[in-house]
């Protein structure tokens, strides 16, 4: 099924410990080898924000779930989000998992709130909210 391919970022959701952690450190592993344009980036972030919110709305309610942990893809979007437009350092690309880490776990608000809305969109803008979070603070760290 498509649908699972997808929402469990290639079966990376089915990781029998921290399937969201391993999720995000797949993209930090990717962006660290293949370094890619940040157009490409863009495009793989929109691409997989729409596919995972149908894909996730699909396993959810099949499923009969409200946001299983074996749906990673929005883990994997949420990450990219953290460090999309940034440069490919290693160092700003840690910072980004763990911050982005950070808020996906602990959830502040308004991350918390968003997390309400439900279904395959609820599922992924809590993580896209918290990628974007993570985003501003590490914009806001490099001009210090």
């Amino acid at each position: 099924m498509l649908s699972k391919i997808i929402a469990t970022v290639f079966f990376i959701g089915y990781f029998p410990v921290a399937p969201g952690t391993m999720a995000s450190a797949f993209v930090i592993t990717f962006l660290l080898i293949f370094k890619p344009d940040n157009m490409i980036l863009l495009a793989i972030l929109i691409v997989a924000l729409f596919v995972g919110i149908v894909s996730s709305e699909m396993l959810a309610k099949h499923y009969k779930v409200k946001d299983p942990n074996w749906i990673v893809i929005d883990e994997f979007v949420g990450c990219l989000t953290a460090v999309i437009f940034l440069p490919m350092d290693w160092k700003i690309l840690l910072a980004g998992f763990l911050i982005f880490r950070f808020f996906d776990i602990i959830k502040p608000p308004p991350i918390r709130q968003a997390e309400r809305i439900g279904g395959g969109l609820g599922i992924m803008i809590d993580d896209l909210l918290a990628g974007f979070i993570s985003n501003l603070l590490i914009r806001i760290f490099l001009l210090v």
